[in-house]
Order: C-alpha cells, then structure tokens, then sequence
C-alpha cells in the first residue's frame, strides 16, 4: 500500500472552494472504486505554520492504483477536477510513502472509510519528519526502539502514533521518515509549547539525546483536521 502526502499552498479567498473540492469530489469519487481513499484533511493551525496551507493523505491499493488515479486526473474524469484546484492554489508539494514495517497503519480497509461528510470533534495531529544523516534504516529502527515501544508501553500520553512513514523511491527525498501523531493531551501539548525541555530529558540516554546520533534536522508541524475529515 502507497500514501500520497500533498501540501497545498492555497489562495487565501479561495480556502473555502478548494475544501469543497476535496470533500465533494475528490473524496466520494474515489470511494466508487477500489484503488484509493481520502484519510486526512487537514490545514495548519491557526498561529503555528504558514497561511493557507492544508495537507491531504490519500491511501492508494498499490503501484498500478496510483498509476490509474495519475492517468484519471492528466486525462480522465478527474482532469478538470484537477485543473480547476490548480487555479485555486499557489504551489503544491507531493510524495509517494511506504508505512515502515512496524507502523500502526500499513492497511487501509477501504470498507471502513467514510466516503461522505459527516461531521465530527476537531482533532489536532503533530507531524514529525526527521531528515537523518545515519542511514534511514537506522533511523526507523532508532525511532521503533526508543520512541515508539516506550509510548505504547505507556498509554495515555500526549501522544498517539498512528502512522509511521518513509519516502518511496524517486518520490522525494530519499533520507526521510514521517510521524503521523494524533495529540491525545491538549494540556500536555501547552506545556510542552510554553516551558523548556527540563534537562533530565536531554542528558544521555534519553531519547532527545540519543537521537542526534541519527539526525539533528526535524520539524514539527501542528494540523487540525476539518469537521468532515475521513479519519480525525
């Protein structure tokens, strides 16, 4: 199974056109079919990344899905679709990605997609990406062993890992993983955003330290879904 992650850089008066687009086409369309499924919707929240910015997550079966779906938005049904959201945008960013063998999520049942809006509690996801220097093998290894056993280990944290990513080949950057986490404590989120990290947490042993053996390049982004995202 593939993940298509698009960042869509959208034209301020036209947010409201470009999510109609999504949930009234782009998401029932694809659910008459079997090769791919909205999962997210989401835009960046409010004070904590760049204007106007939505990210989308679309699961697709395999290769030749994906391969179809490009065919059906270039020169099928969807290629008006496509061309109309071209003009509501400034800049859109893509990649392919493979869930790591040990994420939460590496099959998507179509089945138990919703397929039409309904709407739904805001959820907020923080979105990890790590741009490692150590082989990215390494890196997910590192990352299975010292953050994730220990979060699930430990239920009711701050965070919940739902997903687990790297860059498919030729897609993107080679050297790149993806933590798609649902923040499960939103007051343990303020803390974290308004103190320091305490000292104790970045002395050796710890994971804040023993990780820049593998990276000392990563960025946190904060996404809400909207009220009629399929997953949330």
């Amino acid at each position: 199974m593939l993940f298509l992650h698009e960042v869509h850089q959208v034209r301020g008066r036209a947010e409201e056109e470009f999510e109609a687009a999504y949930r009234d086409t782009w998401m029932p369309v694809l659910a008459e079919g079997d090769d791919a499924r909205l999962l997210w919707f989401l835009r960046h929240a409010h004070g904590t990344g760049p204007a106007y910015h939505f990210v989308t997550i679309t699961a697709l079966r395999d290769g030749a899905a994906w391969e179809r779906l490009s065919t059906r938005t270039h020169e099928g049904d969807l290629a008006d679709w496509a061309r109309r959201l071209d003009e509501l945008r400034h800049d859109t960013r893509a990649k392919l990605l493979f869930p790591v063998p040990w994420s939460p999520m590496r099959e998507v049942d179509f089945g138990t997609v919703p397929s039409a809006p309904a709407d739904h509690e805001l959820s907020v996801y923080m979105e990890d990406t790590g741009w490692p220097h150590a082989a990215v093998e390494d890196y997910t290894a590192f990352w299975e062993k010292s953050y994730f056993e220990p979060m699930r280990a430990h239920a009711g944290g701050l965070l919940d890992i739902q997903a687990v990513f790297r860059v498919a080949l030729g897609t993107g950057r080679r050297k790149e993983a993806i933590l798609m986490q649902k923040v499960t404590d939103h007051q343990g989120l303020l803390r974290l955003l308004t103190t320091d990290v305490p000292e104790a947490f970045r002395a050796p042993g710890t994971f804040m330290h023993e990780a820049l053996a593998y990276r000392d390049r990563w960025e946190s982004k904060l996404l809400r879904t909207s009220t009629w995202s399929p997953l949330y």
